[in-house]
């Protein structure tokens, strides 16, 4: 099936495929910054900053989920 007739499938338009595509791009950056963050404080900042640590986990878990969830959908729609 022409990729085109698949993103009908889905009831996606061309653009809302892109949109979609920069969005995962976007999710996936800012997850990749979440885990800068985590391995910063896991590298520079442990044991002292161990307060820290739940937030900055937590922050990592959601942007990943995120792109996961974003991914997910792209996948589908790629077929």
């Amino acid at each position: 099936m022409p990729f085109l007739e698949e993103m009908a499938s889905l009831n996606m338009t061309e653009d809302e495929f892109k949109a979609l595509d920069k969005e995962v791009r976007k999710l996936k950056r800012i997850a990749s910054e979440r885990a800068s963050e985590l391995h910063d404080l896991v590298e520079d900042r442990l044991p002292a900053g161990y307060a820290d640590l739940p937030g900055v986990a937590d922050a990592c878990y959601q942007a990943c989920l995120a792109w996961a969830e974003a991914n997910a959908r792209l996948t589908a729609a790629q077929g």
